[in-house]
């Protein structure tokens, strides 16, 4: 670390800071791009990325670049879909998840709850006689 410093100080540079690199530059990832492709996918959910590339004629590894790093989307069940929760659905889940744990320690486990896992609930003896006849 000590020679590394010394080592610039010696090059005459007096800034830690990354020089520029050489090479092309990353001209594809713009804001401008980075809109047209939201509005694209905003407008089909379900259009793939070698699609959004022939469209706006950038190439595919910076279309998927901008959907998946920069706009932040996922693919499921083939739709285009925001990685993180809105605050509004976040907010949902936790009140559901509220009103079914309140329910749970009013009834006291009498209610059938079995359609919030969507399974039918059976003890240890049922599935064993269920499996002996």
């Amino acid at each position: 670390m000590f020679n590394g410093v010394l080592g610039l100080e010696r090059e005459g540079r007096r800034s830690l800071d990354d020089e520029p690199k050489s090479g092309r530059p990353k001209t594809s990832i713009n804001e401008e791009n980075t809109t047209r492709v939201d509005e694209l996918i905003k407008c089909d959910r379900r259009m793939k990325i070698r699609e959004i590339a022939l469209k706006l004629q950038i190439p595919k590894s910076m279309v998927h670049e901008i959907v998946s790093d920069t706009l932040g989307y996922r693919k499921v069940s083939a739709r285009w879909v925001p990685k993180m929760l809105t605050e509004d659905r976040n907010l949902q889940r936790i009140e559901i998840s509220q009103r079914l744990l309140q329910r749970c320690q009013q009834d006291n486990g009498d209610e059938d709850m079995t359609h919030i896992g969507g399974g039918v609930v059976e003890t240890f003896e049922q599935r064993i006689t269920y499996l002996t006849i």
